[in-house]
């Protein structure tokens, strides 16, 4: 979806300015934010698509004046909802106050290290051909999808080169709105700045994007 996190390449929100020496968490409810979003993933009830598509689901508004993780807790608390695991009377009150929908699956404190050693792999089997080959020209399509997406805007309708062919993968913007995984290989795709921002744009800039086969077509 063109939301609110597809910022790449827009103008208007100022420069880039990294934090020297940036701390891991900036406040103690941060890393509680943390943690209480993987316990709920690992109840087992969506994906980190769904995730994903959540946070980008927060009004404009909503979105840019919030922190990363204040971002996340709203939209943990839209999921929660959405299965039944919260409830607006639960927020207003401070404390459950209807019966919560059973997990899954619970995630217990002794298990955590386990569980985040292993991660989530995504990576899948696919039998079929590469359709593009490293050194070939490819046009990202232009699409603007309703529903939750991984191809940037910027680069959408432009020209690259494959850098890198890749195996198979779960496909994002099915795998988010539960419609399944189904499995597509990925290319790592170089733009050059120009071809992006035209004729202004640094000329010794390149950008590489990881894309999906069907964002692609021939040149």
């Amino acid at each position: 979806m063109n939301g609110p996190q597809d910022l790449g390449g827009q103008m208007g929100f100022g420069p880039v300015a990294p934090e020297i020496d940036e701390p891991i968490f900036h406040a103690g409810w941060e890393k509680r934010a943390l943690g209480l979003t993987l316990c709920a993933n690992g109840m087992g009830h969506w994906s980190i698509d769904t995730s994903r598509r959540f946070r980008e689901s927060l009004h404009p508004a909503d979105y840019y004046s919030s922190s990363y993780y204040e971002i996340w807790i709203k939209a943990l608390e839209a999921l929660l909802e959405r299965h039944g695991f919260l409830y607006p009377a639960d927020l207003e009150a401070g404390h459950a106050v209807f019966p919560a929908a059973t997990p899954n699956r619970v995630l217990y404190a002794d298990d955590v290290p386990a569980v985040l050693a292993r991660g989530s792999p995504c990576d899948r089997a696919i039998d079929s051909a590469p359709r593009f080959a490293a050194g070939e020209p490819v046009r990202a399509r232009n699409i603007n999808p309703t529903g939750h997406t991984r191809l940037p805007r910027y680069v959408r309708g432009r020209v690259g080169v494959i850098e890198a062919v890749h195996g198979g993968f779960v496909f994002p913007d099915t795998n988010a709105h539960g419609k399944g995984e189904d499995p597509q290989r990925l290319y790592t795709v170089v733009f050059t700045g120009r071809e992006l921002w035209g004729d202004y744009a640094d000329p010794t800039l390149t950008v590489s994007v990881d894309a999906f086969e069907s964002y692609l077509e021939p040149a």
